[in-house]
């Protein structure tokens, strides 16, 4: 049987990347990973998110964010972790939520080249122009887990869009 990096190989790596990783990060992989199943490219793309913030590790994404989710027919199911030196090597993007989460990438990446992988979610929002990053929904009520569904469901396209171009 094929061990889990056998399964990756010839696979473009993508790993979202929040604070805690119970919210906006499992819910991007999970709205990126409808997108790339409902397009047919499974084979194309591996997914997985992570938290730069470690104490939450083990945990089922947030009950709110899974119900929220749910209701537009995402099953979260990923258990938190965080992020650690390898996933610099073995995924070929990360994707930071906010600036905050971007600073703490960039200070654990070892060369430029990991630097280079780092890039914003907020790049690939075009349709809420005030928005240039994915906000924590973790203090809010029912219309911050709303707005985080609705800012990935935009971005998450335009991110792999972005993604299939530069794979031709």
């Amino acid at each position: 049987m094929a061990n889990d990096n056998e399964l990756q190989k010839n696979k473009l790596k993508v790993l979202f990347v929040c604070l805690g990783n119970i919210c906006r990060s499992p819910a991007a992989q999970g709205v990126m990973q409808a997108l790339i199943d409902s397009r047919g490219l499974s084979d194309k793309f591996y997914l997985d998110s992570a938290g730069t913030y470690g104490g939450h590790a083990g945990d089922l994404p947030d009950s709110r964010m899974r119900q929220h989710a749910r209701r537009r027919g995402y099953d979260l199911t990923h258990r938190s972790r965080q992020i650690k030196g390898s996933d610099f090597e073995d995924f070929d993007v990360i994707v930071a939520m906010d600036e905050g989460n971007r600073r703490n990438l960039s200070r654990m990446a070892a060369t430029v080249d990991e630097e280079r992988k780092i890039v914003m979610m907020g790049r690939y929002i075009t349709k809420y122009p005030h928005y240039d990053y994915v906000p924590d929904p973790y203090y809010e009520g029912a219309e911050g887990f709303e707005l985080v569904l609705d800012l990935l469901e935009d971005s998450c396209q335009v991110l792999l869009d972005s993604l299939m171009e530069q794979m031709k």
